[in-house]
């Protein structure tokens, strides 16, 4: 399976290079075009043998699967001028926010097996939680698709419906979790701790909770049941927080756009 990338930016060069890094893919099946030159400049520096252009095109005809990593009011003149090119046979997936099948559908023909992917920033650490819709698809494709996206994190497959959900809480999610990384290293900054030594703290304990309820597929409230002693800080620190509406503020937050 050869795959072009449309757009080596942010989102699009962590998707090559995280496939380059995870050897998933061979490189010489890798294609990626873009206007910048220093972005096709970059992935070579990964693997010269990634076949690199300028010319949306030239990738997109030699591909079985194109990823459209370009930013929403891009995506129409790009899929348009691609539109001669993008055959039944290939398969489309738009990593794009906001943009849904139906928009898609008036560009290029709707019957074509397409995919809707959200990935977020901790793509370029090969960590995202990427969250993919199809359309058209068969289940070989949607298989291939989840474990692509797979080589850079975790994916989960999603009725398109629940997308703009999505975004919510595992794009901006990302932006939602370091708000409180900042909060607690404030607080411990507060408490006494310098801010660079505040930040590897709290930064860890996040990761080290986070793990402790992925690797054991615990519910969060039977890890903190664990470390919540009658009469103890912990109970004491979550029953403030509480009060000043924590867990309400997070729920607020997440809806704020549904």
């Amino acid at each position: 399976m050869q795959i072009a990338i449309i757009g080596a930016g942010n989102i699009g060069g962590a998707v090559a290079s995280g496939l380059l890094r995870s050897k998933s893919i061979g490189p010489s099946d890798l294609l990626v075009a873009d206007i910048e030159q220093s972005n096709l400049d970059a992935i070579k520096k990964i693997d010269s043998k990634v076949t690199v252009s300028n010319k949306n095109k030239e990738v997109a005809a030699k591909a079985d699967i194109i990823i459209l990593a370009v930013k929403p009011w891009l995506v129409q003149p790009v899929l348009s001028d691609l539109s001669g090119v993008i055959s039944p046979d290939k398969v489309l997936v738009c990593i794009a926010a906001g943009i849904d099948f139906e928009f898609l559908s008036h560009i290029i023909d709707g019957q074509i097996s397409m995919f809707r992917v959200m990935p977020n920033t901790a793509i370029s650490l090969n960590e995202s939680m990427t969250l993919i819709s199809s359309q058209n698809a068969t289940k070989a494709q949607e298989e291939y698709v989840l474990n692509l996206f797979a080589q850079l994190g975790k994916s989960v497959l999603i009725p398109e419906s629940m997308m703009g959900p999505a975004t919510s809480v595992a794009s901006c999610g990302i932006a939602y979790a370091l708000r409180y990384l900042r909060a607690a290293v404030e607080g411990a900054v507060e408490l006494g701790f310098r801010a660079d030594v505040a930040t590897e703290i709290v930064a860890q304990t996040m990761k080290g909770a986070v793990e402790l309820v992925l690797q054991n597929g615990s519910h969060p409230e039977v890890e903190i049941d664990k470390v919540t002693t009658p009469g103890g800080w912990t109970i004491k620190g979550l029953n403030e927080m509480e009060a000043h509406g924590f867990t309400n503020a997070v729920i607020k937050g997440l809806k704020a756009n549904n």
